[in-house]
């Protein structure tokens, strides 16, 4: 269940990716196709409508990824939006399943940390310093896929 979202280096006009609309209809029967119709997803409409960059820009976010060296210019160098969509984080962020996914993975992480510090012994300090480093992954971790699993949800919302 793959969903194709053109490449930009590629498209003659750098706008033409924004005027396709890409998305998943579900069918009887639970399987889905690929569709350019009314539920899909409309992912740039939606950034907009969340005003995200407005929101990126008063909380300083855009001058401090520029003090780190993280410029347009810089992300343009580094070829980061290819790879983005070599990667699929493009097509992931518009495929219906990936903050069910998401959600799924943070909380497994979420109960993976107490449950190592439960089996794991305290005998010796390497055995202490692994339930530290895992519950402390965990909860990072399981904190992090919490926030990008409402996050891409908020972003595939249609209203």
């Amino acid at each position: 269940m793959a969903l194709l979202v053109p490449s930009m280096a590629t498209t003659h006009n750098p706008l033409a990716f924004a005027t396709k609309t890409l998305g998943y209809n579900k069918m009887r029967g639970g399987s889905s196709k690929r569709s350019t119709t009314t539920s899909s997803i409309k992912l740039l409409t939606n950034v907009e409508k969340l005003r995200l960059l407005t929101k990126a820009e008063k909380a300083g976010l855009l001058s401090a990824a520029e003090k780190f060296g993280l410029s347009l210019s810089s992300i343009e160098k580094l070829g980061l939006l290819s790879k983005a969509e070599e990667l699929g984080v493009l097509s992931a962020a518009t495929d219906p399943s990936t903050p069910s996914a998401l959600l799924t993975l943070s909380l497994a992480l979420l109960a993976l940390g107490p449950f190592l510090v439960f089996l794991v012994p305290e005998d010796y300090p390497w055995e202490i310093g692994l339930q530290v480093v895992v519950a402390l992954l965990s909860v990072v971790g399981g904190s992090a896929a919490f926030a990008a699993s409402n996050f891409v949800s908020n972003l595939q919302k249609s209203n």
